[in-house]
């Protein structure tokens, strides 16, 4: 592991050419993947409950549409709808390109192509900020500028101590070499709320296990004489089904396959149908939406205003599993003969408008950060700008609203 690490540290880019203001604070930003907005009231979270205490928290955090991880983490990071971003799903096809987008295609992943917007630590770099990633959406493209000044690519085998413990590193780097904007990320809950559910023990024990990550953090921060703001989000919540026949939407039983003109990228809550073939765009569409009660079907021009989700990567069509529900792709026969009747899983993926368990956490706690204060619920987009504010950046022209946190900065 020591092996591993040193090799990743290889990655520092060049420490010159910076000039950090000496009174510009430091931000970390931390997100837990699937944490639900009532998990640490649920699971009885004793760090996470004395985090908010003292600083700020939220009623909820909103993700953008869908609630996956890639597009919100993106969204968090660049302050843009997934539709404007470009990562319009975890999974999605590219008609420009005529290729699949998917998040375990490390190709794919660190193609710039694919990534709209400027995230905090480009903007950083430009205006001489260092900044840092352990783990974030976007934050291993390759080419110089892109990345932040110290980055790993993703590997879920680095245990959680040891990457809190190169946060505490990078603190402790000479002032010069030191980043003021750090992101990092752990994969739980979202594992096992999806495996168990989100009522499960194992989502509780995943839940404690992040609790005890927050207060290994905070205890060594506050051993270090530097002003640090620190940031808890998550990117989406965990909704509870059950493997029922009648959970499933068969997509092979509402639509032709064998058809070379339609390609499909199924995520189980959203499923983009791209067809070559315009001219059979209504026909298709009407085929879907008789289908069943348990979707609804979109065109593209029929998409919700609200969700900001305009982009060719969506589709021509898209269907959207009700609350509830979930498409598959399998073969109906040999699918069913596989489930567990009655088993609890977790989906995430809904329109967070409507299903209240896609929401997710915002906690923040810092000197530049009120304390003892409660805010209503707010769109994960509104988070860039006021990172940027707390660092002294000036931002570009994004979806999200410097005005929504600005009273809960204190200068």
């Amino acid at each position: 592991m020591k092996h591993a690490i040193r090799t990743c540290c290889l990655l520092v880019l060049a420490l010159s050419g910076y000039c950090q203001k000496a009174d510009t604070p430091y931000v970390i930003m931390i997100s837990f993947d699937g944490f639900r907005y009532d998990y640490v009231d649920k699971f009885n979270a004793p760090h996470f409950k004395r985090f908010r205490m003292n600083g700020t928290q939220a009623e909820a955090l909103i993700p953008v549409f869908p609630s996956k991880t890639f597009p919100n983490h993106y969204s968090i990071v660049t302050g843009l709808y997934a539709g404007h971003h470009g990562l319009v799903d975890n999974n999605f096809f590219d008609p420009h390109r005529n290729e699949f987008y998917e998040m375990k295609n490390t190709a794919r992943k660190t193609d710039p192509y694919y990534y709209g917007g400027k995230p905090l630590w480009k903007l950083a770099r430009e205006q001489g900020v260092k900044s840092a990633s352990f783990f974030w959406v976007g934050s291993e493209l390759p080419q110089p500028g892109l990345h932040p000044d110290y980055y790993y690519p993703y590997d879920d085998t680095i245990p959680d101590t040891v990457r809190v413990r190169q946060v505490i590193n990078w603190l402790k780097l000479p002032e010069k070499e030191r980043p003021h904007l750090i992101t990092l990320y752990f994969s739980s809950p979202d594992h096992e709320g999806h495996t168990y559910g989100p009522s499960s023990t194992e989502t509780r024990n995943a839940v404690l296990h992040a609790d005890q990550m927050v207060g290994k953090l905070r205890k060594a921060i506050e051993a270090i004489p530097l002003p640090v703001n620190i940031i808890i989000v998550s990117d989406h919540g965990m909704e509870e089904l059950t493997e029922n026949p009648e959970t499933y939407i068969f997509l092979d039983d509402i639509l032709d396959r064998s058809d070379t003109t339609i390609k499909v990228s199924n995520g189980g809550t959203q499923a983009h149908v791209y067809i070559n073939n315009k001219s059979k765009v209504d026909s298709i569409y009407r085929r879907l939406k008789t289908g069943s009660k348990k979707y609804s079907v979109y065109t593209a021009d029929e998409f919700p205003s609200h969700w900001h989700y305009s982009s060719t990567r969506a589709g021509d069509i898209l269907m959207t599993a009700n609350q509830g529900f979930y498409i598959v792709t399998q073969e109906k026969k040999s699918f069913l003969s596989s489930i567990k009747t009655g088993k609890y899983f977790g989906a995430h993926g809904y329109d967070a408008s409507v299903v209240k368990n896609m929401r997710g956490i915002f906690y923040a706690m810092g000197p530049n950060i009120k304390s003892g204060k409660k805010i209503p619920a707010f769109e994960n987009i509104h988070i860039y700008p006021f990172i940027a504010s707390l660092l002294g950046l000036t931002t570009p022209v994004v979806d999200g609203d410097p005005r929504v946190l600005k009273d809960i900065i204190v200068r």
